[in-house]
């Protein structure tokens, strides 16, 4: 363990809760009942999430490219505009719930975005799909990032890593799905009713989408301060030991993010010192553009993976014709989302038994630079280029060990972590909107001119910021994290004995006067 965690020693006193406490039965019936409910809800919605996002990908090359005489960039264009639509919506989103109950907010729009899904069966324009596709992205902005920031507040720091990558790993299997449910369309009910396979795959995903989110109106316990009513599987019990899992490891309780919380998130105060710049203020607002920044770096490095399936619909026999048929193109990517799902589990698991974050995030982005290089090359045996595509999903499992580190790093300031977490995807989510169309345009499937090489300048890029966010973390950041852990036990303890003092005097007086 010390060989991955050289420099676990610094945080040894902050860690020391963690490998001390030892749960009792009534706190393990917790975590089981959330696992069951908040993380089985969770699970689903974003395998369906990911199945309504990523379907028009597999549609696309199982007949909607010819039916709706699609000959351009209108792939990207879709991806776009869903894309503008989370973008704008991600922030407020994650505002609007730390006011409303996660209850109502993710589960209505998860309905929502269900319904628009299936209008996508009826559309004939690529405009009418920009549209719908626009609405859905303002949905489902609520989805995944308000189930991390939701982790955050239930699940202590020994637990919390594993949990994210379990919940990530569904985009994976959300993968498997869309390109098994195309293929079965396309082959089982391809022309019925009237309708192509594909249209039958969104009326599909409109009705799972619609029939889990129902769910969640039970399944989702709220806050620890605020429970749901609702959730027939919480107790009182349950709250209190949830708010005191909250202060044993230093966490605050969850509040509505207000302008000050805004401020200490976006504001950056500096003081210079004989050593260095460093931040005056405990709330560290310039995380927000740090890990925004590795985010987006982290999930635009891996991304030549999404175009897998275009690589094979673009192969072709000696004799001009398609080496692989549609099935074959929508089965043959579920062999590498197997290994996203697989490795977003074992990077996950090692990080909390390990006590680590960084290590694993570079270790991701070395193995992510070997695929970038040989499709640089471009001049390689096919097998090679197979190779490169199946490897890039090992290295997908980076967003979990990030969001865990920002648990760690701001755990005293709720407000910040729920704006921090909308920040770092709604930037990713922008800067995707207009880069995905110039870096990996799909006219120039299967050899990008950029797309590649900007993926190498990224993952040094990741790799650059890791160690310079792990440097920052030992020598101020865990200290500082430390003192004020200590200041509050103390002052925690000096009310506790004011509170003694007076109700011995109150005694005393009582006594004298009988």
């Amino acid at each position: 363990m010390t060989l991955f965690n050289p420099f676990r020693r610094v945080a040894k006193d902050e860690e020391a809760k963690a490998t001390q406490h030892v749960r009792t039965s009534e706190e393990r019936s917790l975590v089981i009942r959330l696992d069951c409910f908040l993380m089985v809800f969770g699970c689903v919605s974003q395998v369906i999430k990911y199945l309504d996002q990523q379907n028009i990908n597999q549609a696309y090359v199982s007949g909607m490219k010819e039916d709706l005489n699609l000959n351009g960039n209108e792939l990207n264009y879709f991806t776009t505009y869903f894309n503008i639509g989370y973008c704008i919506m991600l922030v407020p989103s994650q505002i609007i719930m730390t006011y409303v109950r996660p209850s109502y907010w993710l589960s209505g729009l998860e309905l929502i975005w269900g319904l628009l899904t299936g209008l996508i069966a009826t559309a004939h324009t690529a405009q009418q799909i920009y549209v719908l596709r626009a609405f859905i992205g303002v949905c489902e902005s609520s989805a995944w990032p308000g189930m991390m920031t939701l982790f955050m507040h239930w699940y202590t720091p020994t637990e919390l890593a594993k949990r994210m990558g379990f919940y990530h790993s569904c985009q994976a299997i959300g993968g498997m799905m869309a390109n098994a449910l195309q293929t079965a369309m396309h082959t089982k009910m391809n022309g019925k009713g009237g309708l192509a396979g594909w249209r039958w795959m969104f009326i599909l995903n409109s009705i799972m989408t619609v029939a889990v989110g129902l769910f969640g109106f039970v399944f989702l316990p709220d806050y620890p301060n605020k429970p749901n009513p609702r959730a027939f599987w919480f107790t009182a019990r349950h709250a209190e030991m949830a708010m005191e899992r909250l202060k044993r490891y230093g966490r605050a309780e969850p509040k509505p993010v207000s302008w000050a919380g805004a401020r200490r998130t976006f504001t950056v105060s500096w003081l210079f010192t004989t050593t260095m710049f460093e931040l005056t203020d405990i709330s560290q607002s310039w995380v927000v553009y740090f890990i925004a920044a590795l985010y987006v770096s982290t999930v635009l490095a891996s991304y030549g993976y999404s175009y897998f399936s275009l690589f094979l619909k673009s192969l072709k026999n000696a004799d001009g014709s398609a080496r692989w048929n549609i099935s074959d193109i929508n089965v043959i990517p579920i062999g590498g989302q197997a290994i996203q799902v697989v490795f977003v589990w074992i990077w996950a698991l090692l990080s909390d038994v390990l006590h680590t974050r960084h290590w694993l995030i570079i270790a991701q982005a070395a193995i992510g630079l070997i695929p970038c290089i040989i499709m640089s090359v471009w001049s390689v045996p096919l097998s090679a280029k197979y190779f490169s595509y199946f490897i890039s999903y090992i290295v997908l499992g980076t967003a979990p060990l990030i969001f865990a580190w920002v648990s760690d790093i701001i755990p005293h300031d709720p407000e910040q972590r729920s704006l921090v977490v909308g920040v770092a995807i709604a930037m990713y989510y922008a800067v995707s909107a207009w880069s995905q169309v110039l870096v990996w345009p799909a006219k120039q499937a299967p050899h990008y001119k950029y797309g590649w090489q900007t993926s190498i300048a990224l993952w040094i890029l990741v790799i650059t910021m890791t160690f310079a966010l792990r440097y920052i973390d030992m020598k101020y950041i865990i200290p500082r994290r430390l003192a004020l852990i200590k200041a509050e036990e103390q002052r925690t303890r000096s009310v506790e004995a004011g509170s003694s003092s007076v109700v011995k005097t109150n005694a005393d007086e009582s006594y004298a006067e009988r």
